[in-house]
């Protein structure tokens, strides 16, 4: 009973340190591994190497996956570069085999292990910054190794109750059921790594032989296909591209492995003779790294042709406004900003375009537009608040979201109010000034940081050409009372003179907040900013 409680508590020490130390690794690196899995994935081909050196950096599929539909939905990469990602980072989950072969078996740093856990949770409580997450990281590293410690102490104990006999042999059918037994404890352990180190274990105490451990490790990369079809389920379409993409890969490559077994102990057993009977931990996670490269190797051409047959087969839904908010980013927000942020982009090109027809034309065919864009800021405000909290850049980019949300919201608010529109048209001058915005509006080009930099200093000297015009506006039209039209006339003119301004000002603000999240240098420093008496009293971020 001890030996078994011993085996349990070993498995759930290395659960747990393969979570605490992926989480700290993750807060260490920050958003810079994530900056390098997009600018090193060019292609497919980078994609697969720079997914394999994140995902050993990281030691979680998971975080280079989310990451990864992160970037596609925010347009940032392209579904066959994503793919390209989900492959290599097949490659990259075996290193926690080659850890647990390497180390955990060969030095034996169990009891080693004990003082650098010490430092490790020392630096958690006592250090902050990325010394306190390093801290969280070695403390991870320290269970892996304490949590395989008491796996072989317990697995050791059955030694004889347990022999490769008992499970099924070395034939065709005996591998399929191995595989699904290496599926189940994947299932069960929700961890390909931890199933690996279980496989190790039982191969390095001799209760499996080296084909049984080979195909039960076939089954575990087939199992973690399981919770990536469950995260799948309410996803938006590029979630479930990814998932189902994933798990149709894997898949192939379990069959491929099945066949290529055979093929890599006759290899073995000729180029390296006695190494399954000397090393058979070595053995199996060769095999194991060796079948997930084949399969990406075997890929990589037809990546392209894969992804128009999924894109085909899982087209886009829902509304193409806010079809990058996937929920099932928002548990991480290194995932969920660039969706959030690119959506926010798209709807102020989208509002500028619907807003300057609805102008220039007086209101006709626009409404459905407008009322289609209302309904995506109000879904993008909803989105961006349930979005967590994440470090400095992210809360940059939350920043500018909620502040160009709110005056996309107040444009196209002033947008609906036909009577101004109307009456900006009726005088001769105005008609011109309120034109000439709505072109601007509807020809204003954003999708490079060069052009949204000069967008912005052309709508803030709009707006001041607006502000100055106000007063020698209503000068005038006050004169003109009784001669040219009556005091309802004038008073409408007046109050169409203040829309517009307001209007532009509105755009100005989507403009800087959309620079001071790109960085762009055109932003105005605040002392081109007119002064908050000079403003009119809702000209307010």
């Amino acid at each position: 009973m001890n030996d078994a409680l011993r085996l349990a508590g070993g498995l759930g020490l290395f659960l747990l340190g393969m979570v605490v130390m992926t989480e700290g690794l993750r807060a260490v690196a920050g958003d810079a591994l994530n900056r390098v899995l997009y600018r090193f994935t060019k292609s497919p081909a980078t994609g697969a190497l720079t997914g394999a050196g994140v995902t050993a950096l990281l030691q979680s599929s998971s975080a280079t996956t989310v990451a990864t539909v992160g970037f596609v939905s925010a347009g940032l990469l392209t579904f066959p570069q994503s793919l390209g990602v989900l492959f290599g980072a097949n490659i990259g989950t075996t290193m926690t085999g080659w850890l647990v072969a390497l180390i955990g078996f060969k030095l034996s740093l169990g009891t080693a292990m004990l003082p650098l856990l010490l430092v490790g949770v020392l630096l958690r409580l006592f250090t902050s910054g990325r010394w306190r997450h390093l801290g969280w990281a070695l403390a991870g590293f320290a269970l892996i190794f304490l949590g395989i410690e008491q796996l072989r102490s317990g697995m050791q104990s059955f030694e004889g109750a347990l022999t490769p006999d008992m499970l099924p042999g070395d034939s065709l059918g005996g591998r399929l059921a191995l595989v699904g037994i290496g599926v189940a404890i994947t299932l069960v352990t929700q961890s390909s790594s931890a199933g690996v180190a279980i496989a190790l274990t039982a191969l390095h105490t001799g209760a499996i032989a080296f084909p049984q451990a080979a195909a039960m490790v076939i089954g575990m990369d087939a199992g973690t296909t399981s919770t990536t079809a469950l995260a799948t389920i309410g996803g938006s379409p590029q979630t479930k591209r990814t998932g189902w993409s994933h798990v149709i890969y894997n898949l192939l490559t379990a069959l491929g492995a099945l066949l290529f077994l055979p093929l890599y102990i006759a290899a073995l057993d000729q180029w390296v003779p006695g190494a399954r009977g000397a090393d058979p931990e070595l053995a199996l996670v060769g095999f194991h790294s060796a079948f997930n490269t084949l399969g990406v190797l075997l890929v990589l051409p037809f990546t392209r042709r894969f992804a128009a047959l999924m894109i085909r087969l899982i087209p886009d839904r829902g509304p193409a406004l806010t079809r990058r908010l996937d929920l099932g980013l928002l548990a991480d927000a290194a995932a969920a900003t660039p969706a959030l942020w690119a959506t926010t982009r798209d709807l102020a090109a989208h509002t500028f375009a619907a807003v300057g027809d609805h102008i220039r034309k007086r209101g006709a065919r626009a409404d459905g537009r407008l009322s289609d864009l209302e309904s995506a800021v109000d879904e993008t405000r909803r989105y961006a608040d349930r979005l967590p909290r994440g470090d400095g850049a992210h809360d940059v980019y939350r920043f500018a979201t909620m502040h160009c949300l709110d005056h996309l919201d107040r444009l196209l608010d002033r947008a609906r109010q036909t009577e101004r529109v109307e009456a900006a048209h009726r005088d001769p001058r105005l008609r011109a000034l309120t034109l000439e915005f709505a072109e601007a509006l509807r020809t204003m080009p954003l999708d490079t940081a060069e052009a949204l930099g000069h967008a912005e200093a052309a709508c803030l000297r709009r707006r001041d050409a607006l502000h100055a015009e106000r007063r020698p506006f209503r000068a005038a039209t006050i004169e003109r009372v009784g001669a040219d039209h009556h005091l309802e006339e004038a008073i409408a003119r007046l109050d169409a003179v203040r829309w517009l301004h307001r209007s532009a000002y509105h755009a100005w603000r989507i403009l800087h907040h959309l620079c001071v999240a790109e960085g762009v240098e055109h932003t105005p420093r605040p002392d081109e900013i007119p002064a908050r008496s000079e403003q009119d009293p809702d000209e307010v971020d």
